[in-house]
C-alpha cells in the first residue's frame, strides 16, 4: 500500500525559475558573459547547480571562469532564492489534503541542501516531514541516494512510496530506486519530453488536483 509521496521541488512544488535565472545572469554578468533567457535556464535545470552553470556559461567547464561563476551563483542564490519563487497554484491545498488523508510527504531535490530546507520551511512548514537536497554526504539525482535517505528518515519502505516529479532526471531517479513515478506537466519539461524520457501517459498529470484522485484516504491507526 502506498503511504508515502516523495516530491521533487523545482518545477513540481515550487516555480523557482525566475530566481534561478536572475542568479545565473548575475553570475554571468560579473564575468562579462552573455545573459540567458528564462527558457534557456528552464532547459538547463534538473541536474544540480554545478551542471546548471556549466550549461549556462560559454564553453562550460572549459571556461577558465567556470568555478568563479559557480561560486558567485551560489552566493547570490543563497540570498535571493525566495524573491520571485512561489508554489504552483493549488499545491498547498493539495498537500494539506494529502496530509489529512494520512500520507507521509518528503522532498528530494538537486538544489543545494540548505536552500531546499529553507524553502521547505518557508512554504510548506509541517506539511512535509523531511526535505533533502544536494550535499557532499549523498549523490545527487538520478542516483537514488536522496530518496533512500528520505525513506529512512520517514521509516518507510520503498515498496510503500511513489515519486512525483517534472523531469527526465526524476523519471531516472524513480527507476533507480525503483518506484513508480508520476510526471507533472506544469513544470520545466514538456509532455513530449517526458514521454520521450519514459513517462507513462497513465501517470502524467496536468493539475495538482489530479493527485487527489490517485491517492485515497488511508485507514489511519488510532
Amino acid at each position: 500500500m502506498i503511504n508515502t509521496i516523495i516530491f521533487d521541488l523545482d518545477g513540481t512544488l515550487l516555480n523557482t525559475l525566475e530566481d534561478l535565472t536572475d542568479s545565473v545572469n548575475y553570475a554571468l554578468a560579473q564575468l562579462h558573459c552573455p545573459s540567458r533567457t528564462l527558457e534557456e535556464v528552464k532547459s538547463f535545470v534538473g541536474n544540480g547547480v554545478a551542471k546548471l552553470m556549466e550549461r549556462a556559461i560559454p564553453d562550460g567547464k572549459e571556461n577558465p571562469d567556470y568555478e568563479e561563476a559557480l561560486s558567485v551563483f551560489k552566493e547570490h542564490y543563497a540570498i535571493h532564492c525566495n524573491e520571485k519563487t512561489k508554489p504552483y497554484e493549488r499545491i498547498l491545498e493539495v498537500l494539506d489534503e494529502l496530509s489529512d488523508r494520512g500520507y507521509k510527504l518528503a522532498i528530494v531535490s538537486n538544489k543545494f541542501d540548505t536552500a531546499v530546507k529553507e524553502l521547505n520551511h518557508i512554504y510548506f512548514g509541517e506539511r512535509i516531514q523531511t526535505a533533502i537536497g544536494e550535499s557532499e554526504k549523498v549523490r545527487k539525482k538520478p542516483a537514488p541516494d536522496t530518496v533512500y535517505q528520505a525513506l529512512a528518515e520517514l521509516s518507510v519502505n520503498a515498496d510503500n512510496a511513489i515519486y512525483v516529479g517534472d523531469s527526465d532526471v526524476d523519471l531516472a531517479t524513480a527507476r533507480n530506486v525503483p518506484m513508480p513515478c508520476i510526471s507533472v506537466t506544469w513544470g520545466f519539461r514538456s509532455p513530449k519530453q517526458l514521454l520521450e524520457a519514459g513517462a507513462k501517459e497513465s501517470l502524467m498529470i496536468d493539475s495538482p488536483y489530479q493527485l487527489l484522485s490517485l491517492f485515497p484516504r488511508l485507514a489511519l491507526e488510532e
